[in-house]
């Protein structure tokens, strides 16, 4: 038997501490981060919104700013990338299935533009990500509006 002293149990189980709040510097690394998650897409094809959804899951309580700016940078690349590139595929089918009656030439330049939406957003994020981490408040069109009031709710 030992001598040491042990505490006396507590009665009732001690509630868990909430999360200590973010540095601003802290808060705009992570908001940008989140923007360039779309960068993953050109390596992996799909892991951009997976890196946001994980920041925004991360986060969310400990900073309304990087939970804005994650989940925004999620529902957009989710619209642009994967919308975008399925968008992009089904246009490009389209138009070779046509091809054999020439309106799928006319069809071609349309997938053109819809393959390029992809490649668009890698820019749109990149943007988001430089101008987060000098602390502006940047807005994806029409996806930042939705978002925030998805939050303020």
């Amino acid at each position: 038997m030992s001598n040491e002293t042990v505490p006396p149990p507590t009665p009732f189980p001690q509630a868990p501490l909430p999360p200590a709040p973010l540095s601003p510097s802290d808060e705009r690394t992570w908001a940008m981060l989140a923007h360039l998650s779309v960068l993953l897409n050109l390596a992996t094809g799909f892991l951009g919104p997976v890196a946001a959804l994980i920041i925004y899951l991360v986060y969310r309580d400990r900073s309304r700013f990087v939970a804005y700016h994650a989940l925004q940078a999620l529902v957009f690349q989710l619209i642009a990338w994967v919308g975008g590139g399925i968008l992009a595929g089904l246009s490009w089918f389209l138009s070779s299935v046509l091809s054999v009656v020439v309106i799928g030439v006319l069809c071609m330049p349309f997938a053109c533009l819809f393959s390029l939406l992809p490649l668009a957003a890698i820019i749109y994020g990149i943007i988001g990500g430089i101008q987060t981490s000098q602390g502006q408040d940047f807005r994806y069109w029409l996806v930042g509006d939705w978002v925030r009031g998805t939050l303020t709710q």
